[in-house]
């Protein structure tokens, strides 16, 4: 696991510190699985780098699209194997 601790900022202004728990790229676009705690039972969310090539600083979005959820659900917890997700 990567465990990186990440500070998000929301649209609204609130900071967020996430845990990058794993990573991956799929048809160029970069995925991170986040999590609220670095302990069991946290809160998992996955986020899509939604960014310009160009952009300094990596701008993320929620994954929404529940097609796109569940596909990248499987491929985490393939990536994880000792790790059960269940996102909300």
């Amino acid at each position: 696991m990567v465990e990186e601790k990440l500070c998000f900022t929301t649209d609204d202004g609130t900071k967020l510190e996430l845990y990058v728990l794993e990573e991956t790229r799929i048809g160029g676009t970069d995925y991170i699985l986040v999590a609220d705690t670095a302990e069991d039972d946290g809160n998992c969310y996955i986020l899509k780098d939604v960014s310009e090539e160009e952009a300094e600083e990596a701008v993320y979005e929620m994954v929404e699209d529940d097609n796109e959820l569940d596909y990248l659900t499987d491929i985490f917890s393939q990536l994880l194997d000792d790790v059960d997700i269940e996102l909300e």
